[in-house]
C-alpha cells in the first residue's frame, strides 16, 4: 500500500519539541484565498522541508532532478540537455555525472536551478512553480497540472486542492482552529529563526541544565548545537561568555572568526537562573551584547534605526498592557497590590544587583549597590526609600550583599519578599544602576533614574545620571522601545510544546501558571542557596 504523502505544510522537527500535524481532515475547504496563499508562500518560502540543509552548489549545477525511481531518472535525462550529467543535481536516484544530494531545503535548490525535472507527485514541483522556475514533470500525481506553465490559474487551483480542500488548520500551541494565513506566518517566523542559525558552528558556555530549553532556539534545521570547543572553522561561535574559560576565550578571540553572544531574555522564566531554572527566552547578539555600552549591539541598532510598522507598535502596546495587568517580571508573576507604608509621601525604590554580573561590570562605571543607595538618598532626601536586594544575592549565590545596618543608614526599609512587579506598581520612582527593573518600571509609567548605562537609557524615557554613548541619538516612544526589546530582539520557547513561540504565547503561559520547569537540580540549588545565606548571616550576627 503506498505511503500517504506528507502534508505540504508541516512543522519542523525542533529538538525536544512536541511536534504534531498542523492540519486535520475536514469536510469542505479551509477558509482562504488561493491567490493570497500563493503570494504568502512565495514571500515566506515555506512549505515542504524548508528547514533542511542548504548545501553549497556551483552555479554550473543548474539542472535539478527529483525522480521517484531510477527508471524515471533515465527518462528525465533522455529529455535533458546533452551535458546534463555535468550540470545536474539529483535528490533521488543517482546517475553517472549527477551530483547526489541528501535531503535539502527545496526552496534553496530551486532558487539555484534553471530547470527542475520532477515526478508529478513530488512536492518540489509545487515549490518550483511557486518560485517561478521552469518545471518539467514526469508520471502522474497531485501536481501534474503544473507541467503546463502557460496557464497562470493552474498554480492557484493546485494550491487550493493541496492546501485548502478537505482540511482545516490548528494552532500548534493550543490546538485551536487557526486560519491558514496564521500558520504560514508562523512557519515564516520559524524559517527566519532557523536560517539565522545556519552559520553557527559551535555554542560554548551553555550549561547542561539550560540546553533542554535553549536547543530549539539555536537549531539550524539539521542537528542541535555543537557544544565542543573545536570545529568552528568557517562558522560563527556563539558564547555565553561569562561561562567560557578565559583561556578558551583568548583562543577564540585570536582566530578572528565571527562571534556572537547569548544572554537571557527579558521575560525569562518562572524562577531564578541562579537556582538552575532553564531560560524560556534568550537573546542572540551578533555585534555586541545589550548591556555593554562601550560598543554597539544588535539591540541598540534596532532601537536607533527605528522603522517600526504601525501594526508592530499596536502589538507592543497590547503586550505592555498585558504584562502590566498581570504583574509579570523577568522571573515570573507578581503578587497582590501593596499598600504604601508612608502614605502620601514620595516612595522610591532602589534595586540592588549582582555586583560581579557582567551588566554591572560593563555598564555601572564601577559603582556598587551601596554607591547607588547613597546616591539615591542624596537625590531623594525626603522620600521614603525602599531598598530591594537582588534575588540571586538573597538566594545566597552571588555577590552584592549590603549589611542591614549599613543599608538602613540610607534606606527607610529593606524589602526582601515582595515581588518586584508589585513594588514597581506601588512606588513613584526607581533608581537603578543597570537593572532590568528600570525597563519594567517604564512599562508601568514610573519615573526612572539611571546611575549606570542600561540598554533603555539615552532614548528620552529615563533621567540619565551617567554618560550615555553619543551613538544613541534617537528619541523613542515607550511602544517603540517595547517593540525592539520584547518582540524583535529575543527568542522565546513555549514551555508546554517546547516550540519556538511569540512573546505573547510565553506571557500567556506565565499568566496561566504553566511556565514552570521544576527540576531536581533547581530544588537542590534553592536549598544550597538558603544554607549559604543563613551561614553568612550567622557569621555577621544578622
Amino acid at each position: 500500500m503506498p505511503r500517504p504523502a506528507a502534508a505540504f505544510l508541516r512543522m519542523p522537527p525542533f529538538p525536544r519539541a512536541r511536534v504534531a500535524p498542523l492540519e486535520v481532515a475536514a469536510a469542505g475547504a479551509a477558509p482562504g484565498d488561493p491567490a493570497s496563499v500563493v503570494a504568502q508562500l512565495r514571500a515566506l518560502r515555506v512549505g515542504a522541508g524548508f528547514w533542511q540543509a542548504q548545501p553549497a552548489l556551483s552555479s554550473a549545477r543548474d539542472l535539478l532532478f527529483v525522480p521517484r525511481t531510477s527508471a524515471q531518472l533515465r527518462t528525465m535525462l533522455a529529455t535533458a540537455p546533452a551535458d546534463a550529467g555535468a550540470r545536474g543535481v539529483s535528490t533521488g536516484a543517482a546517475s553517472a555525472g549527477l551530483l547526489k544530494l541528501d535531503p535539502a531545503d527545496p526552496w534553496w535548490l530551486v532558487a539555484r536551478a534553471t530547470t527542475v525535472f520532477a515526478d508529478a507527485d513530488s512536492e518540489i514541483a509545487l515549490v518550483a512553480a511557486l518560485a517561478g522556475c521552469e518545471v518539467r514533470l514526469f508520471g502522474t500525481g497531485r501536481f501534474a497540472a503544473l507541467a503546463d506553465g502557460s496557464d497562470p490559474a493552474a498554480l492557484e487551483r493546485v494550491v487550493a486542492a493541496e492546501l485548502l480542500a478537505g482540511r482545516r488548520y490548528r494552532d500548534p500551541f493550543t490546538g485551536a482552529p487557526a486560519p491558514i494565513e496564521r500558520i504560514l506566518t508562523l512557519l515564516g517566523e520559524w524559517r527566519t529563526l532557523i536560517d539565522g542559525n545556519r552559520d553557527v558552528a559551535r555554542v560554548l558556555g551553555v550549561a547542561g541544565w539550560k540546553r533542554e530549553t535553549v536547543e530549539a532556539l539555536l537549531w539550524n534545521g539539521a542537528r542541535g548545537p555543537r557544544y565542543r570547543g573545536g570545529g568552528a572553522a568557517g562558522g560563527t561561535t556563539l558564547l555565553w561568555r561569562s561561562r567560557v574559560p578565559p583561556a578558551m576565550l583568548r583562543r577564540i578571540d585570536s582566530t578572528g572568526g565571527p562571534i556572537g553572544e547569548i544572554e537571557d531574555g527579558f521575560v525569562r522564566s518562572v524562577g531564578l537562573g541562579a537556582n538552575c531554572v532553564p531560560p524560556l527566552s534568550i537573546a542572540v547578539d551578533r555585534s555586541g551584547v545589550h548591556f555593554d555600552p562601550s560598543a554597539p549591539s544588535d539591540l541598540e541598532t534596532l532601537i536607533e534605526r527605528g522603522d517600526f510598522a504601525p501594526a508592530l507598535l499596536d502589538r507592543a502596546k497590547a503586550l505592555m498592557a498585558r504584562i502590566v495587568a498581570a504583574g509579570l517580571s523577568k522571573y515570573g508573576r507578581g503578587g497582590a497590590a501593596l499598600a504604601r507604608p508612608a502614605g502620601e509621601r514620595r516612595h522610591v525604590l532602589v534595586t540592588g544587583q549582582v555586583e560581579d554580573d557582567r551588566s554591572v561590570l560593563c555598564g555601572a562605571a564601577g559603582k556598587t549597590n551601596l554607591d547607588l543607595l547613597v546616591a539615591a538618598r542624596a537625590a531623594e532626601p525626603d522620600a521614603y526609600l525602599i531598598y530591594k536586594p537582588h534575588p540571586d544575592v538573597e538566594a545566597g549565590h552571588r555577590k552584592g550583599a549590603i549589611e542591614d545596618s549599613v543599608a538602613l543608614a540610607h534606606a527607610d526599609r529593606i524589602e526582601r519578599t515582595a515581588p518586584i512587579s508589585a513594588l514597581l506598581d506601588m512606588v513613584d520612582a526607581l533608581h537603578v544602576l543597570t537593572s532590568l527593573a528600570g525597563f519594567e518600571a517604564l512599562l508601568r509609567g514610573k519615573q526612572v533614574f539611571t546611575h549606570g548605562v542600561p540598554f533603555y537609557a539615552g532614548w528620552g524615557l529615563t533621567r540619565d545620571l551617567a554618560a550615555v554613548p553619543d551613538r544613541r541619538t534617537a528619541r523613542r516612544s515607550l511602544a517603540e522601545l517595547v517593540a525592539a526589546v520584547l518582540i524583535l530582539y529575543p527568542r522565546y520557547l513555549d514551555p508546554v510544546t517546547r516550540l519556538p513561540c511569540p512573546v505573547e504565547l510565553l506571557v500567556d503561559r506565565m499568566i496561566a501558571d504553566v511556565a514552570a520547569t521544576p527540576t531536581l537540580l533547581e530544588r537542590l540549588r534553592t536549598l544550597q542557596g538558603k544554607a549559604r545565606r543563613s551561614f553568612a548571616r550567622k557569621g555577621t550576627g544578622r
